[in-house]
């Protein structure tokens, strides 16, 4: 890869920034699927959590067809296309996963019929869009600027997720039916329109062509799942993300049956946690660059730990009721959840370039196929506990049980990290390792 790029144009830093507004588009219509859409479900029409949880884990599912949108994005070229039009089907499974929950008012099985096509949808575009995205980036991107432009883009992820829910929420205030789908309709056509004019112009300027693999895909995969570090970090991967993903499609229904949240009030709820994310992250980055302060390794310990005593906070808050602090609590749990995200990608990126060469790639898809199966099997685990906890307990208990065994298993994978991670690995700026450096 290294190769292609000598003598030729990479991207700048303005070019890395408008690639970032993509990643933007795609968390913007994303949350209105997992956090809207599926409190509307379970409070307004009253269904079991594990249905929305069936829903979001199908477009999970789905992103594990990754490693072959890369494959045709790499043969094929011209991977903006492969943007704009995974874009495309992202901002209609969305507009139609709106119109699915407002048919199961008057048609439940019709109203399923759409949501699962349109979860369905979702799955392939952000699979379709997200990777070739990554991949341009990883193509034309100058190895120094590497882990910085995935934080970077990482971080305008969280932004659009947080602006997107903040704002939704305030429109969708009194909640009808026509609102939802008019505010779902401009976050998409928006979503869209700001990818074709972030990517216009800017694959024609860079090399993007991708170092071809000597080796075949599951020989190389083989390789690396040999290598007892990269294989214990894929175990880490997996636990630490089960657990920051449990209370993705409980945390809104809880809002809105315990602490009576309006669906404005619990979508701004999402876009306050996301807040508390970006500021994690922001930390993350000027302590450990500017201040030289911890390690990645530090950093993931302390998110872990922090985020266990934020959702011991929020369980405890349900027995108070209504008029409990829920949303600095809430802040409070991004806050750490983004400590701990942005340490771990840093930790992901230092651990990519170990072991055998030329199997980075195999390494970092490895560990994001991890993170899709966590993403799809903690929301439908804490989906489907807290709904048969509310079948024996009260509303509060029974989503404060699911949050605790959610902390316990923040603090394993605290305890794992202490194991698997480097004491003191190279920091780049925004608080990424750099391989090699």
């Amino acid at each position: 890869m290294n190769g292609a790029m000598n003598g030729a144009a990479t991207l700048s830093w303005l070019q890395i920034v408008r690639l970032g507004l993509v990643q933007m588009a795609l968390g913007a219509v994303v949350v209105l699927t997992t956090s809207t859409l599926n409190r509307l479900m379970v409070v307004e029409l009253a269904l079991p959590a594990v249905l929305p949880g069936f829903l979001v884990a199908l477009h999970y599912g789905i992103q594990l067809s990754r490693p072959q949108w890369g494959y045709m994005s790499d043969t094929l070229g011209r991977r903006t296309r492969w943007i704009i039009a995974g874009m495309a089907v992202l901002a209609l499974g969305g507009l139609s996963a709106a119109y699915g929950v407002i048919l199961m008012e008057t048609s439940f099985a019709l109203g399923l019929t759409v949501s699962i096509l349109a979860y369905a949808g979702i799955g392939i575009g952000v699979g379709a869009s997200g990777t070739s995205l990554l991949a341009l980036l990883a193509t034309a991107t100058a190895p120094r600027r590497r882990p910085a432009a995935a934080t970077i883009t990482w971080l305008m992820m969280i932004v659009g997720i947080a602006v997107t829910a903040g704002v939704s929420g305030m429109f969708l205030d009194p909640y009808t039916p026509p609102r939802l789908m008019e505010v779902v309709g401009v976050v998409t056509a928006l979503a869209f329109a700001v990818t074709c004019l972030a990517v216009w112009g800017i694959e024609k300027r860079v090399v993007s062509r991708p170092e071809t693999e000597s080796a075949p895909f599951l020989e190389g995969l083989r390789e690396v799942w040999a290598e007892p570090k990269a294989r214990l970090f894929t175990l880490f991967v997996f636990l630490s993300m089960t657990a920051y993903f449990m209370q993705e499609l409980i945390l809104e229904p809880y809002s809105g049956l315990v602490f009576g949240f309006t669906p404005g009030q619990s979508t701004s709820l999402s876009g306050a946690q996301n807040g508390g994310v970006f500021l994690g992250m922001v930390l993350v980055g000027v302590a450990g660059t500017a201040l030289r302060i911890g390690s990645l390794r530090h950093w993931v310990i302390a998110g872990c730990v922090g985020s266990a005593l934020a959702l011991g906070l929020i369980a405890g808050l349900g027995q108070i009721g209504p008029s409990a602090p829920l949303v600095p609590a809430v802040v409070l749990m991004g806050f750490f959840n983004g400590m701990f995200a942005v340490a771990a990608i840093g930790s992901m990126m230092a651990l990519a370039g170990e072991g055998r060469s030329a199997r980075e790639g195999t390494r970092m898809g490895l560990w994001g196929a991890a993170q899709a199966i966590a993403a799809g099997f903690g929301g439908l685990v804490g989906a489907g506990l807290a709904d048969a906890m509310r079948t024996v307990l009260s509303d509060p208990s029974a989503f404060g049980t699911v949050f605790i065994l959610e902390a316990f298993l923040y603090i394993a994978s605290a305890v794992m990290a202490v194991r698997v991670m480097d004491r003191n690995p190279p920091m780049s700026p925004m608080g990424a390792a750099v391989p090699g450096e």
